[in-house]
């Protein structure tokens, strides 16, 4: 891709849906959001009335995607569902870091051409993104197609006086491009490293876990790039711009530069095509919490120090654990995507991983997975049944059209509250418990139609605060996953559920029959032995009904 000009219109080419008038949410003016900079929850306010621009690192594929990989792609996927939500127009721009140095090592050893290694890891990626219902973003650029954008970008901080060109003996230049951190005073504001004041405890967390900017020696979960260990650096914390090949690189993985020839340092790909994508200035840089130091804080400097506003706000995505240790494969804890889904349905999966806000630790357990199907079967049974009850369901079309204005307040005040996923989840489980009840009442009211009505706007507000966190199982990718996520549409029954109505009703009518014979003992033990697996069972004046708590 040339630099001779950006795109004439972005967003209408990409985006059909920037073709549509812009209505946001009067919920909206609710929204506050973290940012790492400040170390505040503040106040979030778009650069553009009605536009929201994100970008969000994404992978570098080396190798096979894990669950601590994909967990911060599935936080920022609701965070950027809850934009659309309240009805911003949303440009999400994640990249794909497809040339670097363990992309180069690990082809090497395995007798591959690096760029072959690289697009196979990636559609590994893509296709656990797909399967775990991550929207597509709106542009996903690759590394190695934006050469030209970063040798200008580092060309922009050479000229400012921001970074120095390694040469040789000769005065000839090596390749070697470093920032000169000393020439810029504001190095250290993202990470606080000048900062004496007492940070929060999410901060605290990420320093004493690592990556921190006050640790010292090596960094099991960021090792250090080797061409900044360079004795030809002019200060320890100078970090490339641009690196000499090793003699192992093969020459495709090479490009020639007015400053020698090489390939690009790690943080100067995401600048620039953040730059490329959303221009001068945008208003939200996500990423993994172990982004936030180096990467994050050489990003932010090198792009100021080239003349360009940094991103508006900064969020990270904490870690994935596994026994209060970060999830990471040098750890050997790693566990693949496709080995998770293969003994669990891909909506339990997502589920797991957005269970609890992004800012949040999540540990990872056999116990997170037993509760994310419990909550599955609660959240199937009740659209099974109401949609039973109502001859059908509400259509996707009047779902997502459900504005979150419109959406139950304590549901919007949770995600408003910095994407507290944890609260709004509590949200739909208290109208799933709504729903219940009003569905155990539709036989014993003589207003069956008025019941109908409410059990029906509160199907619609359940299945559209799923829909928020991508979770509703009537849309894709679950519905087409049959029994690995998805759900009855309601006008018939799946044969799991009508396998237990069948044992349920006949337990049911066993405690009827000792209801009536008044041996109440046998009637409660009945009861009670539905209860501990989980049923809940409600009595009205025509007999009983049942549901999942």
């Amino acid at each position: 891709m040339g630099n001779s000009q950006e795109p004439q219109d972005f967003n209408t080419s990409v985006m059909p849906s920037s073709l549509t008038p812009v209505h946001v949410a009067k919920a909206a003016d609710g929204l506050n959001l973290y940012d790492t900079a400040s170390h505040q929850v503040s106040h979030f306010v778009p650069l553009k009335p009605g536009e929201v621009g994100i970008y969000v690192c994404g992978a570098t594929v080396q190798s096979s995607p894990h669950i601590g990989h994909i967990r911060a792609a599935v936080a920022f996927d609701i965070v950027r569902r809850w934009f659309l939500k309240l009805g911003y127009k949303v440009t999400f721009v994640r990249n794909v870091t497809d040339i670097d140095d363990k992309i180069l090592d690990k082809a090497a050893a395995a007798g591959q051409r690096w760029w072959a290694r690289a697009y196979y890891y990636e559609r590994e990626f893509t296709e656990a993104y797909n399967t775990l219902g991550v929207l597509p973003p709106t542009v996903e650029p690759r590394a190695t197609g934006h050469m030209p954008d970063m040798i200008d970008l580092i060309q922009r901080i050479l000229d400012n006086g921001h970074g120095y060109v390694v040469t040789d003996a000769d005065g000839k230049p090596t390749g070697n491009v470093y920032f000169d951190v000393a020439s810029w005073p504001h190095y250290g504001e993202l990470t606080h490293q000048k900062q004496t004041a007492e940070v929060d405890e999410a901060a605290a967390v990420a320093d004493r876990m690592g990556p921190s900017v006050d640790a010292t020696g090596d960094d099991k979960y960021n090792p250090v790039d080797p061409a900044d260990a360079s004795p030809d650096k002019h200060d320890p914390r100078d970090f490339a711009l641009w690196k000499a090949p090793k003699d192992t690189d093969p020459e495709d993985a090479r490009w020639s530069t007015p400053f020698g020839v090489g390939r690009p340092g790690w943080h100067i790909e995401c600048s620039a095509m953040s730059h490329r994508y959303l221009g001068d200035g945008f208003d939200i840089h996500g990423g993994g919490l172990d982004l936030r130091f180096p990467h994050h804080e050489n990003e932010m400097a090198q792009t100021c120090a080239a003349g360009y506003p940094s991103a508006a706000r900064w969020m990270h995505s904490a870690w994935v654990t596994a026994k209060g240790e970060k999830m990471s494969k040098s750890l050997g804890t790693g566990l693949s995507v496709p080995s998770v889904l293969a003994e669990n349905s891909a909506w339990v999966v997502r589920y797991a991983l957005g269970s609890v806000q992004y800012r949040s630790m999540l540990e990872w357990s056999d116990q997170a997975l037993v509760e994310a199907q419990a909550a599955y079967d609660r959240v199937s049974n009740f659209i099974e049944r109401a949609g039973v009850a109502l001859g059908g369901q509400p259509s996707r079309e009047e779902v997502t059209g459900i504005s979150a204005d419109a959406l139950p307040a304590d549901f919007v005040a949770a995600m408003n509250d910095d994407v507290n996923v944890s609260g709004a989840t509590a949200a739909i489980f208290t109208a799933i418990r709504s729903g219940n009840t009003l569905l155990s009442q539709l036989a014993d009211r003589a207003d069956s139609e008025a019941v109908q009505a409410e059990v029906r706007e509160t199907l619609l507000a359940v299945r559209a605060m799923l829909d928020t966190l991508g979770l509703d199982p009537l849309a894709e990718p679950w519905i087409s996953a049959g029994g690995l996520g998805g759900a009855s549409d309601g006008t018939t029954e799946t044969p799991e559920h009508a396998a237990l109505e069948a044992l349920i009703t006949e337990q049911l009518n066993a405690r009827a029959e000792a209801r009536k014979a008044r041996d109440f003992a046998k009637a409660d033990q009945i009861r009670d032995t539905l209860a501990e697996a989980g049923i809940t069972i409600e009595d009205g004046l025509q007999g009983s009904t049942w549901s999942l708590k």
